[in-house]
C-alpha cells in the first residue's frame, strides 16, 4: 500500500513524502523546498529517502535539493530546466517513472512556468489507493490555481482543462495551503452556489483548527473551483461585471478571474 505523507514548511507550502510499499522504508519526496522538515519526516516515520520528485523551478519547490542531495546522494527527477541544474533525470510528457514498484505517469502543464510537470499515479486493481491520485505542484489548487509567472493564460487554461479530464475521483495534492482564500474569492463570483458556500464553511472550520484541507478531488473542484467553471454563466456574468465588457470564450473569461485573482 502507498502512504503519503504531508510535510508542511515555510510559509504554506506542503512537500509530498511517498512511501511506495508500506512494508519498506524507501521514499520519495516531491518539491522539497527545504530540507530540515523532510529529514525531520523521513526520521519520524522511519523511513529511508530514495529520490526527489520536482514539479517545476521556483525556490520554494527546490530550495531543499542541495542539502538533500550532500545528505542522502540521491537522484533528482523533474523537468529539463536550466533553472534546476540539480536535476540528474529528466523527464518529459508521456514518461512512466518507476520508484520502488510505484509508477508515475508525468505529464506537462505549463501556465504557472513554462517548465512544469505533474505526476499522476493509476490506481492498481485490488491495491490501495483506489482512486488516481495527482501531484500537481503549482498549476491546479484546492479551489483555485497558480498565478501566471513565466507562462501564458493559454497556457494555463490549457492544462487545467486537460486536468478537468481525469477520472472524477482523481484525488488533487497540490502544494500550498490556499484553500480558504481561494473559497472566498470563489465565493464571492458565486454567492448563490450552495456547494461553495458548504464547502467554505467546512474549510473556515479546518483552518481555525489549524488541518490541512488538501488533498482534494476533481468532482469537487468541479463543483467550486472557478477555475474549472470559466464554461459556467454565473461565472461568466461575474468576469464581465469586473471587466466591464462581453467576454466570447472560457479563455478570455478565465484570463479576467487571474487577473482578479491576483488583486482581490
Amino acid at each position: 500500500m502507498l502512504n503519503i505523507y504531508p510535510v508542511p514548511a515555510l510559509d504554506s507550502n506542503y512537500f509530498w513524502l511517498l512511501q511506495p510499499d508500506s512494508a519498506e522504508p524507501a521514499a520519495y519526496i516531491i518539491d522539497p523546498g527545504a530540507a530540515g522538515p523532510v529529514i525531520t519526516a523521513v526520521d519520524s516515520h522511519q523511513l529511508q529517502l530514495a529520490g526527489i520528485l520536482i514539479t517545476h523551478h521556483h525556490h520554494d519547490h527546490i530550495g531543499g535539493i542541495n542539502e538533500l542531495v550532500e545528505r542522502y546522494n540521491l537522484p533528482v527527477y523533474g523537468p529539463r530546466s536550466s533553472r534546476i541544474p540539480q536535476v540528474d533525470h529528466y523527464l518529459k510528457e508521456g514518461d512512466t517513472l518507476s520508484l520502488s514498484g510505484l509508477h508515475l505517469e508525468v505529464m506537462e502543464i505549463p501556465g504557472h512556468t513554462q517548465d512544469h510537470l505533474a505526476y499522476l499515479y493509476h490506481p492498481v486493481p485490488d491495491q490501495q489507493p483506489s482512486a488516481p491520485l495527482l501531484f500537481c505542484g503549482d498549476t491546479l489548487f484546492s479551489a483555485g490555481c497558480g498565478r501566471l509567472l513565466d507562462g501564458t493564460a493559454a497556457q494555463l487554461y490549457s492544462s487545467l482543462q486537460r486536468l478537468a479530464q481525469l477520472p472524477q475521483d482523481t484525488m488533487i495534492y497540490c502544494a500550498h495551503e490556499y484553500t480558504l482564500a481561494n473559497l472566498r474569492f470563489a465565493h464571492h463570483l458565486e454567492p448563490d452556489n450552495q456547494a461553495i458556500s458548504e464547502r467554505l464553511a467546512d474549510v473556515e472550520n479546518l483552518r481555525h483548527r489549524n488541518e490541512i484541507t488538501v488533498p482534494t478531488h476533481l468532482g469537487l473542484e468541479l463543483h467550486t473551483n472557478p477555475f474549472l467553471r470559466t464554461h459556467v454563466l454565473a461565472v461568466k456574468r461575474a468576469a464581465e461585471r469586473y471587466q466591464g465588457r462581453k467576454l466570447e470564450t472560457p479563455l478570455e473569461v478565465f484570463t479576467v478571474l487571474r487577473q482578479w485573482k491576483d488583486n482581490f
